[in-house]
């Protein structure tokens, strides 16, 4: 929103609230309190008037001018009660407005201009801890997350957390600025049955595709076989649940213990984690045992791959005179995000 429709808005919210109003009678009452009270008592100027009145009307009453006439002590009586009900008025209308506004953002009635932002597409225990890790990430802590699901409210307290109501279509995208996302992860409704939940992500992915192609989309999947339709939606990357726990049980079985490393490295929360950074300049045109060792020695990390350019192919354990190119990026193991 440019700057002139900032003010725009601002001027429209003020005249409808009536605020500009209640602010003229406070100051006109201010002037004529002021020059009254400078007339009836002796030794009290007009400008000491103005500031024996401003302290009045807020109840401050610092008690360094005190009426001593009768017409003083009227127009004191005057600007007290008159004065309490005017603020009282304002004030009341201010708190109305913030919490006029809160209730909006806690329905999901509200539309938001974030850039950069991420946006989950449903709630349930796993949008939770998606969350969860997204603020345990410095590199999402601060990001602002947009979460359109049909539910009635705001599920849990985070500052950076908004809510919109509703299923995931083109209104609710753009009230989310969709075109200006970095990421969009669509999961499954838990309360519909596997292909229903299914057809409903591919179809959410679709309608995310058709309005911004360049968002990068995570969905999440019951079942495999409905892969290729959210390759035809084109998907970024698709998670299939079930077939993920069933890679890692079979390889915890096979190989016992590989489960737990799983989980540290796919956590943000304990232990050592997985990161994509960008190669460095420095670290164009050499060979992938040299930053191997590089990292090791320098990062106390561990380099398992290359990607080529961000969301694109994935090289794991590439050969050792693999040569980094600029636009890859490094897969390392480590405790927290290398600086490189």
């Amino acid at each position: 929103m440019s700057l002139r429709n900032k003010i725009r808005s601002i001027r429209r919210f003020l005249w409808r609230e009536k605020i500009p109003e209640i602010l003229l009678i406070i100051i006109i009452m201010i002037l004529i309190s002021g020059a009254a009270i400078s007339y009836f008592e002796p030794g009290v100027d007009l400008l000491s008037g103005l500031w024996w009145s401003i302290v009045t009307l807020t109840t401050v009453g610092y008690g360094d001018i005190s009426p001593a006439t009768s017409g003083g002590r009227v127009i004191a009586v005057l600007i007290m009660f008159l004065g309490i009900g005017l603020l009282g008025m304002l004030s009341g209308t201010l708190a109305t407005v913030l919490i006029s506004n809160r209730m909006r953002e806690n329905r999901g009635m509200k539309t938001y201009k974030f850039e950069k932002h991420i946006i989950i597409a449903e709630w349930n225990h796993r949008a939770r801890a998606v969350l969860n890790e997204l603020r345990n990430d410095s590199k999402t802590l601060e990001t602002p997350v947009v979460l359109i699901a049909e539910i009635d409210e705001k599920p849990i307290e985070d500052d950076l957390l908004y809510f919109i109501r509703g299923n995931v279509s083109e209104e609710t995208l753009e009230r989310a600025n969709i075109k200006m996302a970095r990421t969009v992860i669509v999961l499954g409704d838990d309360r519909l049955e596997a292909n229903a939940r299914d057809a409903r992500v591919v179809l959410s992915t679709l309608t995310i595709e058709s309005l911004c192609p360049e968002v990068y989309t995570v969905v999440e999947l019951v079942d495999e076989h409905n892969v290729q339709h959210c390759r035809r939606a084109h998907a970024d990357e698709i998670i299939v649940g079930s077939e993920l726990s069933s890679h890692l049980i079979a390889s915890s079985a096979i190989d016992h213990g590989l489960s737990r490393i799983v989980s540290e490295l796919l956590s943000t929360q304990f232990g050592n984690e997985l990161y994509s950074i960008p190669v460095p300049e420095r670290m164009f045109s050499r060979q992938f045992i040299e930053i191997f060792t590089s990292l090791k020695q320098e990062n106390h990390s561990i380099a398992l791959g290359i990607q080529k350019g961000r969301g694109g192919e994935l090289i794991a354990n590439p050969p050792s005179d693999y040569t980094l190119d600029k636009g890859d990026y490094l897969i390392v193991v480590a405790k927290e995000r290398p600086k490189v």
